[in-house]
């Protein structure tokens, strides 16, 4: 098993960066953290810690392949890219022993969560915190990721990525080239949503530029998925309005505890 404290693990063939908070469980019962589309360990900024202290459980987070300081990943990604990342969280999850993990992810990293919790970690998952989830593609959001990468070059946003990843362009590319490709626009998980037997929360601001709450009303209704809609909120909701998701957040792994 790998140090449990922090480090590089083993999956899916590379190298991921990873860091925990708390000590290792001894029933196997840790939050697990699955970032979005151009986050990675650090960019959950504070968010970790606070789920720790409030919960009591472990928490744990890695950077996927091609973000942070994990080992690059191989490039154009396939259309079925998250579904392989709900394989690379199994392989992560059996590394540790963690045998009844709370998934909570967020966009590209709430749907891996889904997606894990519906099918390969159906029987082990203990509950999944869905932030911010994509189940299938909007026009709206498909557009707003356009308007990202046409202004990628002038924008500044490679130099302030920097500090979190190791090669911040190539971590850009590879998420909008993903989204953007044209066979993507037909790309629908929610199907894996019907397999989900867990105890699951969706999150959303009602304000998220990347997707509407249809992406919610699908959880609701495949997965029996509670809800929680903040007001005056785009697509970060742990970031924008944290005590209101934190609390939510822990009252959840309290009531399914």
């Amino acid at each position: 098993m790998p140090d449990w404290s922090a480090g590089a693990v083993e999956a899916g063939g590379k190298r991921l960066e990873y860091r925990c908070w708390g000590a290792l469980p001894r029933d196997g019962r840790t939050i697990v953290l699955l970032h979005e589309g151009l986050g990675c360990v650090a960019l959950w900024k504070g968010f970790p810690e606070a789920l720790h202290r409030a919960t009591g459980l472990p928490v744990m987070a890695y950077s996927r392949a091609g973000y942070g300081f994990s080992d690059p990943d191989d490039l154009p990604r396939p259309l079925d890219w998250m579904t392989q990342e709900a394989g690379v969280l199994a392989e992560v999850v059996a590394a540790f022993g963690l045998t009844h993990p709370v998934l909570v992810g967020h966009s590209d990293g709430a749907t891996i969560a889904a997606i894990a919790a519906g099918t390969l970690l159906r029987e082990d998952v203990f509950g999944a915190v869905l932030i911010a989830p994509h189940f299938f593609t909007e026009e709206m959001g498909l557009t707003e990721i356009a308007r990202a990468n046409a202004g990628f070059d002038a924008s500044g946003l490679a130099q302030r990525m920097g500090k979190y990843h190791r090669d911040p362009v190539a971590t850009f590319r590879g998420w909008a080239d993903a989204w953007l490709s044209p066979d993507f626009k037909d790309w629908n998980v929610e199907a894996a949503l019907d397999g989900i037997t867990a105890p699951t929360l969706v999150i959303q601001g009602r304000d998220d530029q990347y997707g509407t709450l249809a992406q919610v009303e699908a959880a609701q209704k495949r997965a029996g998925a509670e809800a929680l809609i903040l007001e005056g909120c785009r697509h970060v909701p742990h970031l924008e309005q944290p005590g209101a998701v934190l609390g939510r957040v822990v009252e959840f792994v309290h009531n399914i505890a």
